[in-house]
């Protein structure tokens, strides 16, 4: 059985100009998945994210939310929508309890039930004012805000900023909470981490292009391991490095090897390092960071790959137009 869309990116283009915006970008989010966003600051998530929700119109390609068209059913889409923004700024009202009220009568809700459970979760006094409000207070706001209506879409926009390490273990217990419930949940960050404990998948933007599609279930259940060897002695780091193993990464001074390694051939590594005087073996986590890394390294060798092709281009077509137009000049001074 066919997935069912819930929001659909094809070939979404917005340009500021100077290489500034987001280009091509193809991303299909389905109903009831969490899909993390990563890429550093300036590497187009906001600009995709306004593009959703419909506040920006694309110079190419569309963006549609259960089949509707976020620019021109801007009004019918944002129905499906909780949001939360990068930039969060609150109406001229004066405190949290009453910008959370006004939401509720706005969306047409009596019961605050679920508003109270958030506050609660999130240790928010709702009764500070909101000009004086610290970043994390009004991030929490802000979440409560964004949940209360019970909408099938959560649009996050680096949703933790502000908050200390406890709060977001909170928050992402609640996104987990609404993902069990089967919410779509797209939600945007620079720390890789809390993507990759609670991400389907994660989607990586680099200079406004995807680079990347990772899936999680492939990254914490991965054919391969790393293992970082040390032995006690240059003999013994010498000799193994003999062996048919796949090294990684070889520090000589410190008698280091790290070996990548089918899981299904780990009884064989410990076996022969029986025969050597090994100080410790430690395994090094495959993470998200580093498969992205790894992305993003590869992006830009071919990139630079790229560069001194065309410039080699560039040189040979320069050194032909040169010896053309010095074959011309010789032709030229043999007439007269």
């Amino acid at each position: 059985m066919e997935k069912e869309k819930a929001i659909e990116i094809k070939d979404l283009t917005k340009d500021y100009g100077m290489g500034r915006g987001v280009f091509d970008i193809n991303l299909d989010i389905y109903k009831g998945e969490m899909m993390g966003f990563v890429g550093s600051n300036g590497a187009g998530k906001t600009t995709t994210i306004r593009n959703i929700m419909g506040f920006l119109k694309p110079d190419k390609g569309k963006v549609t939310i259960f089949g509707l068209d976020s620019w021109d059913d801007s009004e019918k889409t944002k129905k499906y929508i909780g949001y939360i923004p990068g930039e969060i700024a609150f109406p001229d009202l004066k405190t949290g309890t009453d910008f959370i009220k006004s939401q509720a009568e706005f969306l047409g809700l009596e019961d605050l039930s679920y508003a109270n459970y958030l506050i609660e979760k999130l240790q928010l006094d709702p009764k500070a004012t909101l000009k004086r409000m610290s970043k994390g207070m009004k991030q929490k706001t802000a979440i409560v805000v964004a949940l209360i209506a019970n909408p099938d879409i959560l649009i996050l926009d680096e949703p933790t900023t502000g908050l200390d390490p406890l709060m977001r273990v909170s928050f992402l217990e609640i996104l987990q909470e609404e993902k069990n419930k089967g919410k779509t949940i797209l939600i945007s960050s620079h720390l890789y981490e809390e993507l990759e404990h609670t991400c389907d998948r994660v989607a990586l933007i680099n200079k406004g292009h995807i680079l990347d599609i990772a899936d999680m279930d492939k990254i914490r259940n991965r054919e391969k391991s790393d293992y970082k060897i040390e032995f006690n002695n240059k003999n013994d780091y010498n000799d193994f490095k003999k062996l048919d193993y796949n090294i990684i990464r070889d520090q000589e001074k410190y008698n280091q090897v790290t070996v990548s390694i089918e899981k299904e051939n780990l009884n064989k590594l410990f076996s022969n390092l029986t025969m050597f005087d090994v100080k410790f073996i430690t395994e090094v986590k495959y993470t998200l960071e580093k498969h992205f890394n790894e992305i993003v390294a590869k992006a830009r060798d071919n990139s630079s790959q790229n560069d001194k092709n065309e410039n080699n281009q560039t040189a040979s077509k320069i050194s032909n137009l040169t010896e053309n137009e010095n074959k011309k000049q010789i032709k030229e001074k043999q007439k007269w």
